[in-house]
């Protein structure tokens, strides 16, 4: 199954015609090479053939016949120009001097320079020079080594490419069913992890290479999965925990309404309570609406710029009196020029959920400020009250939805509070930051994005 794998995988594909490629590159290279050579070798014999003729031509001009017969002696006899070929011949092609036997039959109607095999096999380069009195001069040089320079040229190449075709084929080969292999075991485990368990992770090898990093990117997206699906469970059960409450007391309350006659100013009770169970409900789930729209980004395309220093004096003056009511002190304090970029709605809301949140769980008769402060880059806001505050284990916890510290969750409230606040905080791009005030909790939103950002 792995070796049918590896022949289908792109991988494979790839790599053969990396090869083809590569091959032909080492084809174009060694071609470049071999015609480099000959031309250079069949420049250095043309100059010096055409040096000969140039000489042999000047002595006929001086002598005539017999001076240039004798300068060809000369030069078939002399051990230093080995390799030249010479032949004078007449009208009718019979050699006059020369160390070749008899003109090339195939050069007889030809003049200048050619390139011809001689009776002994040699490759020779020739410049076929006529003269006066029909005569006719051939001077050349024995290049053959030139074809034993292509030959071994061609050899080489069929070698290399032999030897580069094996080994890639070898390397290829390996590198596909290495990487189908790791491939194909990602996907047993991702299969099993879909069917059965979703605590079950890819297995990391060492090695710190792509594949370890993919599968550590994957681990960790099955983390925040099981994560994301543990706070679902744990939303789902605290929804149905606040709903059964409130449900049940409604049932009781028109079950006992149902068993007695009717009295009018009873009915009318029973009709305001269970009317403001309802409106509890419907605030819940309207705080879940308003969180998953906050959370989907639609209303970034509204933001403008906002001072933020007026949002939390707004606040301070809606609270005031419920701070009063608890005998809270609520102060604000801030710079007028702490201007961000945001939706003031959306603000207004988070700032007045910590608000609420430090007047309700801070310490009676004690002390809530609002604080805005301007940065270099944006601007803070922080909520101190000096009350219980939060443990450093729960502090990230509190930002889930329906999460509570108190656990029978019988006091009033839904755990949406914050939740909001850090939907809203992740959609302005501010971070959040939760400190001791000793006593109590200092809540901080610190924000990056300036004005007209």
């Amino acid at each position: 199954m792995l070796l049918a794998e590896t022949l289908r995988s792109s991988t494979l594909r790839l790599a053969l015609i990396s090869i083809l490629v590569f091959g032909a590159a080492v084809i174009g290279l060694f071609s470049y090479v071999y015609f480099s050579a000959a031309s250079y070798v069949r420049i250095l014999s043309d100059r010096d053939i055409a040096a000969e003729v140039g000489l042999l031509q000047k002595a006929y001009g001086q002598g005539g016949r017999n001076a240039l017969v004798a300068a060809i002696g000369e030069r078939v006899a002399n051990e230093r120009l080995e390799g030249g070929r010479y032949l004078l011949a007449d009208a009718a092609f019979m050699p006059l001097a020369g160390n070749l036997k008899e003109w090339p039959a195939a050069l007889k109607e030809s003049d200048g320079w050619q390139s011809i095999e001689a009776a002994d096999g040699h490759l020779l380069r020739v410049d076929i020079v006529p003269l006066a009195e029909g005569l006719r001069l051939l001077v050349g040089k024995d290049i053959d080594d030139l074809r034993g320079f292509a030959g071994k040229i061609n050899t080489a190449i069929g070698l290399v490419l032999l030897l580069i075709f094996i080994l890639a084929g070898v390397v290829t080969v390996y590198t596909s069913r290495r990487t189908v292999g790791r491939i194909e075991s990602i996907n047993a485990i991702s299969r099993s992890i879909m069917q059965s368990d979703l605590g079950e992770r890819i297995p990391l090898r060492g090695t710190r290479d792509e594949w370890d990093r993919l599968a550590q990117n994957l681990n960790l997206m099955l983390d925040r999965i099981e994560t994301l699906m543990g706070e679902v469970k744990q939303a789902t059960d605290n929804v149905a925990h606040d709903l059964r409450t409130p449900l049940t007391r409604m049932r009781g309350r028109l079950e006992k309404a149902s068993g007695r006659s009717r009295d009018g100013e009873n009915d009318q009770a029973l009709i305001g309570d269970t009317i403001g169970e309802l409106d509890r409900v419907l605030t819940m789930f309207a705080s879940l609406t308003r969180i998953s729209q906050i959370e989907a980004k639609d209303r970034t395309a509204v933001f403008r710029t906002v001072n933020l220093s007026d949002i939390a004096g707004e606040v301070v003056e809606l609270f005031d009196a419920a701070a009063e009511h608890e005998h809270v002190t609520l102060t604000a304090s801030g710079d007028p020029t702490a201007f961000v970029t945001g939706d003031r709605d959306l603000l207004f809301d988070a700032v007045a959920n910590l608000v609420d949140n430090a007047i309700k769980h801070g310490r009676d008769a004690g002390r809530v400020s609002v604080e805005v402060k301007r940065t270099d880059n944006g601007a803070t806001i922080a909520v101190s009250d000096d009350g219980p505050g939060i443990p450093d284990n729960e502090r990230q916890h509190v930002l889930k939805r329906f999460y509570r510290l108190e656990r029978s969750r019988r006091t009033p409230g839904n755990g949406l509070g914050l939740s909001l606040v850090a939907a809203v905080a992740h959609l302005h791009g501010a971070d959040i930051e939760m400190s001791d005030n000793t006593p109590g909790l200092t809540f901080r939103l610190t924000f990056t994005r300036p004005a007209g950002a």
